[in-house]
């Protein structure tokens, strides 16, 4: 949890209309492709609404995927500030060891802000490719990859340049991501534990990977709004925000869909331009809304691929409820937002008991799944006084998960998921698996007729990975 709470006001008296709010809500919980996780709504410096819909909650860290960047461009600024970093400076400068390896004039070419801005010269993802060439030292995979380009003349939305931004500040001071922030951002902004992903060499990645609270992203919002000033006290060097959250290429069309109008208004320093303000944004709709004319800031977790989506409806009954004075007379109105606010929950997946018919076969039988439904897995089930638990094996991984029929079982180990779900008829299990601190969901069906397993992502994991690692990294030094 954080160290102390935001500052927190009514919406009606930060200007807010509730009604905006409860049609956003309205709106998230009607479209079937979004499942939302939490909101937070900063107004004037103030919070002046929240919720988490359970079994998601408030002091549980959540993976940002690409909302990690801005972390990592914040690094890079202080870094910066303190002589040790230069956007200026080419990326080779940093890695004298791989000199003589690095001929490609464009490669050799690349400044710091090439990186940061996502202007490496390389006209797509190359993150496979980089991986590929030097999978020990990405870095040295990256520079060997010839831009298309010349660097700074073209936007792709490529994880390795966020990746080596991260390696240099790293290299430069030393530490890890986290610890490097800890005295200069986490601990000041009242922050509490995060916790990043570490590849191959020990570094944290960077580009991705980082669990922290809604709360933590809603803070790091706000001293962005507040131009790196929080509590009366400095925490990024002057001019930072403003040379961050300023378009340094055009994006437009660079991501493929004509859809996506909140992709082609540019890109900063690891920050994209939206319509209206600009944001730190993660797959599967993590969302840092920063808006200077609004004087607000939005914080949103959630699971779904319609990220556009999100943000259309942000547009539409967000940014209107947000008005130039506080409206008297609405105490009742502010009253019921916050009782909905605090009664958010997702639905349990639909299931009922065990047939006691036939508990016995289902107490015996071994479920086995096919790789190409999802991950190879096989299953058991033990009954007991309480009901029945799921035994989930995936190679030489075991989760055993009680199954919570008509609600949402929570359980922190061996990893945190909640799991809800039941028997369609005595011959079919269907549960759902929320793992609690991703943006991911699993779907399983066991089959009585025929012992088969059936797994199917509801929001797949961006790094194939094993069941068991879909948490926060602790322990990581």
């Amino acid at each position: 949890m954080s160290a102390s709470a935001l500052p927190a006001g009514s919406p009606a008296s930060q200007g807010v209309d509730a009604s905006g709010v409860h049609a956003f809500l309205d709106a998230l919980e009607a479209a079937p492709e979004i499942e939302p996780h939490s909101l937070m709504i900063m107004r004037h410096g103030r919070l002046v609404a929240s919720g988490w819909w359970a079994p998601y909650t408030p002091d549980r860290p959540h993976l940002l995927y690409s909302l990690s960047k801005s972390f990592t461009g914040t690094a890079a600024a202080l870094a910066e500030a303190e002589g040790l970093l230069d956007f200026d400076a080419p990326v080779i400068s940093y890695f004298p060891e791989f000199e003589a390896d690095i001929t490609d004039p464009r490669s050799r070419a690349m400044l710091v802000r090439h990186v940061a801005s996502m202007s490496s010269g390389h006209e797509r993802e190359t993150v496979d490719e980089v991986f590929a060439l030097d999978r020990e030292e990405p870095v040295r995979g990256f520079l060997l990859l010839p831009p298309d380009r010349d660097p700074g003349t073209v936007f792709a939305y490529n994880q390795p340049t966020t990746y080596t931004l991260a390696a240099i500040v790293q290299r430069v001071t030393g530490q890890s991501l986290t610890a490097y922030l800890r005295p200069r951002l986490l601990d000041p902004l009242g922050i509490g534990e995060v916790f990043w992903q570490r590849g191959r060499t020990g570094r944290e990645i960077g580009f991705s990977g980082l669990h922290a609270t809604t709360d933590a992203v809603a803070r790091l919002g706000e001293l962005y709004l507040r131009d790196g000033v929080w509590e009366g006290e400095r925490l990024l060097p002057e001019g930072w925000v403003a040379r961050a959250t300023r378009p340094h290429i055009p994006t437009a069309g660079a991501m493929g869909d004509a859809d996506r109008q909140d992709w082609d208004q540019g890109y900063g320093y690891q920050f994209w331009m939206s319509r209206h303000g600009y944001r730190g944004d993660g797959a599967y709709g993590q969302f840092c809304l920063v808006l200077p004319e609004q004087d607000a800031v939005i914080a949103m977790t959630a699971a779904t691929e319609r990220m556009q989506d999100v943000l259309n409806l942000v547009w539409q009954h967000l940014l209107p409820a947000f008005g130039p004075e506080p409206l008297p007379g609405r105490e009742s109105a502010d009253e019921a937002l916050r009782e909905r606010l605090a009664g958010l929950a997702l639905p349990p997946a639909p299931g009922r008991a065990a047939p006691p018919e036939r508990a016995e076969e289902w107490a015996a039988a071994e479920f086995r799944s096919s790789e190409e439904d999802g991950p190879a897995l096989s299953a058991g089930l033990v009954p007991d006084a309480d009901g029945w638990t799921l035994g989930l094996t995936e190679g030489e991984n075991r989760l055993d998960m009680r199954i919570g029929a008509g609600r949402w079982a929570v359980a922190e180990e061996p990893l945190p998921t909640a799991v809800s779900g039941g028997w369609t008829d005595s011959g079919t299990l269907a549960v759902e698996v929320a793992f609690l601190e991703t943006p991911h969901r699993l779907e399983l069906a066991c089959s009585l007729a025929d012992r088969t397993l059936t797994a199917s992502w509801r929001t797949q994991p961006f790094k194939p990975s094993p069941l068991t690692s879909l948490r926060a990294p602790r322990g990581s030094v």
